[in-house]
């Protein structure tokens, strides 16, 4: 049975790899859609030409991992395509953001990932995808999205390392790193602080970050990196030394 999985899937950029993955790979036997929000997954069954199988698990919880190992061992299913879109950021000042503000984007953004991808991978199909959402945030450290930023940072270094691992079993992984994108994301983001105004202007759609995504991925790359601007900050990231952009970020926002 050859299936893709995908986290995050009930909203932004994870829904958006459901809708492009059922229609670009109609030969799936299933798509495994993972998120908290059971009714939001229902309500992409009428959406997809794809079969959906549910699981509204919470990543942040070891039990929501036992039970997809165990839904992996029983079904054996044969992975194509594995996407880690689950995530979450919280911008502000570290020491304003709570303790569980700050914890929870460690647990989901870089545990729960990593036990995913770590539980999946026996089932991957040789030359299967692997596609892990990282963030333009990943380039640099973030002032005011301290946390986020090193865990996003900690997705692009695992995903290059890991695709290294894999390059002999023909399994490539593409960390996908976008600026802004224009999703739900957002609404719990900006809970304790603001986007500034000038990544506001770079906020760039999902469909079309998705869309390359998966281009990126078909062509093994590692890294997807969506825009002119994210690929100026992402060459100037590994030009220029860090306090300079830190201090240019924090002339510019």
């Amino acid at each position: 049975m050859a299936i893709a999985v995908i986290t995050g899937a009930s909203s932004g950029m994870g829904r958006e790899f459901v809708r492009q993955i059922a229609e670009k790979y109609p030969k799936l036997q299933e798509i495994w859609v993972i998120a908290r929000r059971k009714e939001r997954l229902e309500e992409l069954k009428s959406m997809t030409p794809v079969r959906l199988r549910i699981f509204d698990y919470d990543l942040t919880k070891e039990r929501s991992i036992w039970d997809l190992e165990r839904a992996l061992y029983e079904k054996k299913p044969k992975i194509k395509l594995l996407v880690n879109a689950a995530g979450y950021g919280k911008i502000g000042h570290f020491r304003e953001l709570t303790y569980q503000d700050n914890a929870g984007m460690i647990e989901l953004n870089c545990r729960g990932l990593t036990a995913v991808t770590y539980a999946c991978l026996p089932y991957m199909l040789p030359n299967g995808r692997i596609i892990q959402l990282a963030s333009s945030a990943a380039f640099l450290p973030q002032p005011n999205f301290a946390v986020y930023a090193a865990s996003k940072s900690y997705v692009l270094s695992f995903s290059r390392a890991l695709g290294r691992e894999l390059r002999d079993q023909k399994i490539t992984v593409t960390a996908v790193c976008p600026g802004p994108v224009d999703t739900e994301f957002f609404d719990v983001a900006e809970q304790k602080g603001q986007t500034a105004y000038v990544k506001k202007l770079a906020m760039a759609k999902a469909p079309q970050v998705v869309a390359k995504a998966l281009k990126d991925a078909a062509c093994g790359k590692e890294m997807s990196v969506y825009g002119a601007l994210m690929k100026g900050t992402h060459l100037a990231a590994k030009i220029l030394p860090h306090r300079v952009l830190l201090s240019l970020m924090g002339i510019i926002f």
